[in-house]
């Protein structure tokens, strides 16, 4: 937290200053007068954003546990799948992997008759199901990696005690095993997921209507440029402080080592 002491410091006065002019110019000499039309749209596509980001980060997490587990501790025949697949996640772009699934997994769909006349073709048919899976992936293949760490960090006495007390696995898992290694990696875990936000416009390329494609339209339609981009920086901003403070928050909450 900064204290008043340390926000009255001169060149913190002048970033004030100069982020406070900067913004007073744009409201001044910008064109903002597309606002009203295009409000209604723009709250879908942050509803969209919003919500593709919370249920690929949630999913995508707790597809990381086991991978991250079966990397630290599974044997080979988990062990060598899990890093295959964290290998190749990372190591492809997201573009690639959203379009391989649309275009190559979605196009295959529609081949089989089963599947067009079952109660997913709705869904199946749409890009968004798409784009969810494909950030889902990206998400547990990075936290994967990251949570392979968090187990092998945790302290080995602390496990050798709950077993010597007859703890069962499960319940040594739960009560120590995950806790202390989340904990550990809270401000990583806070970090992908504001990379995850910044990941969120690739899916614009499969037609799914989030905030950064509203910001497109906005510009194809009036030809305003620098205004939606503007806007929209701040829309990532505005969300990425969020996650960053929420994160903080869990971090504070958690309780610490001894």
């Amino acid at each position: 937290m900064i204290n008043a002491k340390e926000l009255m410091q001169p060149h913190r006065i002048v970033m004030m200053l100069v982020f406070a002019a900067l913004v007073i110019w744009c409201a001044v000499s910008l064109r903002w007068d597309w606002i009203p039309k295009y409000a209604p749209l723009a709250l879908e596509g942050l509803w969209a954003t919003v919500w593709i980001l919370a249920v690929s980060t949630f999913l995508g997490f707790l597809l990381a546990v086991p991978l991250g587990l079966a990397q630290a501790v599974g044997p080979w025949y988990l062990s060598i799948p899990a890093r295959t697949f964290c290998t190749i996640i990372r190591g492809t772009p997201l573009l690639l992997q959203i379009w391989l699934l649309y275009y190559g997994l979605g196009s295959l769909f529609p081949q089989f008759p089963w599947i067009r006349s079952s109660e997913l073709w709705p869904y199946l048919r749409q890009a968004w199901p798409y784009a969810v899976l494909a950030l889902t992936l990206s998400y547990a293949g990075y936290e994967g990696e990251v949570m392979r760490g968090a187990f092998s960090g945790v302290a080995k006495g602390q496990l050798e005690a709950a077993k010597s007390f007859g703890m069962p696995r499960f319940t040594m898992f739960r009560r120590i095993w995950l806790p202390q290694a989340v904990r550990n990696v809270l401000p990583t875990l806070g970090g992908e997921t504001i990379l995850q936000l910044k990941a969120t416009p690739l899916v614009a390329t499969i037609t799914v209507v989030e905030i950064y494609a509203v910001s497109s339209r906005v510009r194809a339609d009036t030809f305003i440029v620098y205004e939606p981009l503007l806007l929209l920086a701040v829309v990532y901003m505005a969300i990425a402080g969020v996650i960053a403070l929420a994160f903080r928050r869990f971090e504070a909450g958690a309780p610490q080592r001894r």
